[in-house]
């Protein structure tokens, strides 16, 4: 099947893709922060017959992005799908003087991701194949501060480089996926209760979904008829109810603070 490089893939989302790409024949090469994570991921995947190679890095470091956009661009070892994944949750406020959360935010889910995806697309254009899939989320529709739009940033970039690489053989499709049963939520510090269960998805549900839309050719992939409905919804509803839903939903996923 050919080989896919996977940011993020040793948790939650990205661990689903590796899983999955892996069952499809891929070979992986495997992009986190923690290099024991990575060998127990590399570990698991082996076990099956496919070829991993991990590479240690984080994403919110320009030395590495840039290590990683080298391998994506090395025509000696060609990647055939680049799965940007890497993210986090961010919850400080617009107003608060400390930016340190955010710029890491901006490098990890914005910088990096356009780095990365123009690195795959100069390594997979002069072989007209190849396919770039960034991982955003339902919450770029609505407005929940930085992370909406952070969010809402990687859905039009990749819907502006599939229209720069038309014609290419380049695939380029972007992944809104609602909320998913993975550790990024406690990790975030959102109360899950909050969220009602008809909104839960598991990852390994919307991962095949994603692969699916990918093989259709779609540039847009939002898993479930019922996140496609509320993002219908989100896109034809006044922008006072969206903002006003925002608000609700922000204040109910905050766990409480014990002092």
């Amino acid at each position: 099947m050919g080989v896919a490089l996977v940011t993020g893939g040793t948790s939650g989302i990205g661990a689903a893709f590796a899983r999955q790409l892996a069952a499809q024949g891929f070979d992986l090469v495997l992009v986190a922060r923690s290099a024991d994570r990575l060998e127990l991921m590399a570990t698991e995947l082996r076990a099956t017959g496919r070829s991993v190679e991990v590479m240690q890095g984080d994403l919110s470091d320009r030395g590495d992005v840039a290590r990683i956009a080298a391998r994506l661009e090395d025509s000696n070892k060609p990647i055939d799908l680049l799965v940007n994944n890497a993210g986090f949750g961010i919850h400080s406020a617009i107003t608060d003087p400390d930016l340190t959360e955010l710029d890491r935010g901006f490098e990890v889910m914005c910088r990096a991701v356009h780095v990365l995806s123009g690195a795959a697309a100069r390594g997979m254009m002069p072989r007209g194949t190849g396919h770039i899939l960034n991982v955003s989320s339902t919450a770029g529709y609505i407005t929940m501060g930085s992370y909406s739009a952070m969010k809402a940033w990687v859905t039009s970039f990749t819907e502006g480089l599939a229209v720069e690489l038309r014609g290419t053989g380049v695939g380029v499709t972007v992944l809104c996926p609602g909320w998913a049963r993975t550790e990024f939520h406690d990790r975030a510090g959102i109360r899950k209760s909050s969220i009602p269960n008809f909104l839960w998805l598991d990852a390994e549900q919307l991962v095949r979904a994603s692969l699916r839309d990918i093989s259709r050719g779609k540039v847009i992939s939002i898993p479930t008829l019922r996140y496609r409905t509320l993002i219908w919804l989100a896109r034809h509803a006044p922008r006072s109810w969206i903002r006003k839903v925002s608000g609700a939903i922000s204040s109910s996923r905050r766990k409480p603070v014990n002092v």
